[in-house]
């Protein structure tokens, strides 16, 4: 079971990164795909099957956040990559602010 979640937790990954990368250059470019149904819906299906085979992952190995320091970083690199990829996509009050936040994110 660990093998195949662990599959599913990678390709929830590029998939992830690969979404936010693309999205990214259709808010920088002013594409309408960026405000598409399935473009606003997919991002969170991808994101929550990421966040529930990273906790049967760590339920699995038995590593914890603040027990681990190892998942208590990669927890807080998920809280900073979520409030910059807002800025970048929804919030960034300036184009340069949201490119700003985009590199960061990334």
């Amino acid at each position: 079971m660990y093998f195949a979640v662990k599959h599913l937790h990678v390709a929830c990954v590029v998939l992830s990164a690969v979404g936010f990368l693309l999205r990214g250059v259709w808010m920088l470019s002013g594409n309408a795909l960026l405000s598409h149904r399935l473009t606003r819906i997919l991002p969170h299906v991808v994101d929550s099957l990421l966040l529930g085979s990273a906790i049967v992952l760590a339920v699995l190995i038995e590593q914890y956040p603040f027990v681990a320091p190892w998942v208590t970083a990669k927890v807080f690199g998920l809280i900073a990559y979520i409030l910059l990829g807002t800025v970048a996509l929804k919030r960034g009050r300036t184009p340069w602010a949201r490119l700003a936040a985009f590199v960061a994110a990334m």
